[in-house]
């Protein structure tokens, strides 16, 4: 069974009513297309996909398509694991406490714009923490657009706050 179905199911959502949800946001779904995006006999678009995160408040599927399902994005984007926020906030304190002890490290290696042979280690381990940052902000990233979609945070209100951050 897919991811989609999954989810739908665990909504308790037939497919009629998605498609109906689907239409009431501009956007033409039919019951047989998701039918057999669900059962994997046609490939789900990225619109189809952002449409579903939408519908079902599951921002997560859009990481799971970019990281599972297309080609670039098999590449270059990780899977996210949903967590709670205990844990990202955990996890983004490590990882930030181990790049501190690296800062220096770091400077020294690219402050010659080349890294040696001598200096490749170093610079691979870096590297890999600050992925793991990166990883941890996409995760807490997704933790807000759940609690968003099921207004556990004021959406106006974050949004307005956002802007004026954004526009300084």
């Amino acid at each position: 069974m897919s991811v989609y179905k999954d989810i739908r199911k665990k909504l308790s959502l037939t497919r009629d009513e998605v498609c109906d949800k689907a239409n009431e946001l501009k956007f033409p779904l039919q019951s047989e297309r998701l039918e057999r995006i669900e059962n994997g006999k046609f490939d789900i678009q990225p619109e189809e996909v952002m449409l579903l995160s939408q519908i079902y408040g599951e921002p997560m599927l859009c990481n799971h398509y970019c990281s599972k399902e297309c080609p670039i994005g098999q590449k270059y984007v990780p899977e996210i694991k949903v967590k709670d926020l205990a844990q990202i906030v955990l996890e983004m304190l490590s990882s930030l406490n181990s790049m501190k002890k690296s800062q220096e490290r770091l400077i020294e290696i690219t402050a010659d714009g080349e890294i040696s042979d001598d200096e490749i280690k170093d610079f691979v381990f870096i590297q890999k923490e600050l992925e793991r940052i990166s990883i941890t902000v996409e995760t807490l990233q997704l933790w807000v657009e759940k609690m968003l979609a099921e207004e556990k945070i004021n959406i106006e209100k974050y949004k307005k706050i956002k802007d004026d951050i954004n526009s300084q």
